[in-house]
């Protein structure tokens, strides 16, 4: 056979097989069982030992992921709101292990279904620009269906939450998390693999649960050695509504 013949089979080859898709890591069972959780109250105070991230007044922790120039998400009224198409935000200061408390909100009135309804992301070490690091899921999933592994609460496209406790849109959620970033040999293979512990209104939703990696939209998910690293909020481009968040404060745990 030619070689022309050849490389005219493995083209032919190529194209007849399908490449990853988002949907090959999608999962939608289990789904996890809806409880409701205690009404929520005003919003939390930081201990005196935190670092507080956002206070109500200003950005000045924050900065643009891409080009790290100052923040330009909307502050008004004690809320922080994702400023659509600005891109996402990450803190100034690196961080490795901690506990860390971030309180959101979906819009009331919200609109559109699965992932295209109040899609954030919180991303505990944020390794790069666009979505680079490890995301716990920020959507509404309060009667909106989706796969478990990308609802609020989930690590994403990694774990499910062990239970759905999502409010209402309009009504103010918490985050509670205990990060435990990963360890990283001088040849950059893993010593030790993240860990995550994490509250949803009160409610455990992760329990030191160990990650297989960086979250990935398509294929598998996987480490590349880094070390302290920023906490990133996402702008997702969500079209329905833009996301606010308030009393985002975290406690170093070195």
């Amino acid at each position: 056979m030619s070689t022309a013949a050849v490389a005219l089979i493995g083209a032919l080859v190529a194209q007849a097989t399908p490449g990853p898709k988002p949907e090959d890591t999608e999962v939608w069972s289990p789904v996890p069982r809806v409880v409701t959780p205690a009404p929520a109250g005003p919003a939390a105070a930081a201990p005196s030992d935190a670092v507080v991230l956002f206070d109500g007044r200003n950005l000045n922790e924050w900065v643009s992921t891409k080009d790290k120039s100052p923040a330009r998400w909307t502050v008004a009224g004690g809320v922080l709101t994702v400023r659509k198409g600005t891109g996402n935000i990450e803190t100034k200061r690196r961080f490795r292990n901690y506990q860390l408390h971030l309180e959101w909100r979906i819009p009331p009135g919200i609109t559109g279904e699965g992932q295209a309804r109040g899609n954030s992301g919180l991303f505990l070490a944020s390794t790069g620009d666009g979505d680079a690091g490890y995301e716990l899921q920020i959507m509404d999933s309060f009667a909106n269906t989706t796969y478990v592994n990308g609802q609020a609460g989930s690590i994403y496209k990694q774990q499910a939450p062990r239970v759905n406790a999502a409010r209402k849109p309009g009504e103010w959620q918490s985050y509670d998390v205990v990060w435990t970033a990963p360890v990283f040999a001088s040849d950059g293979n893993v010593r030790a693999p993240a860990y995550v512990t994490a509250y949803w209104n009160g409610l455990l939703i992760q329990d030191h649960v160990a990650l297989k990696g960086e979250t990935a939209y398509i294929g598998a998910p996987r480490y590349t050695a880094h070390g302290a690293a920023p906490i990133k909020l996402q702008d997702h481009g969500d079209p329905s509504a833009p996301i606010s968040f308030r009393s985002i404060w975290i406690r170093e745990l070195d």
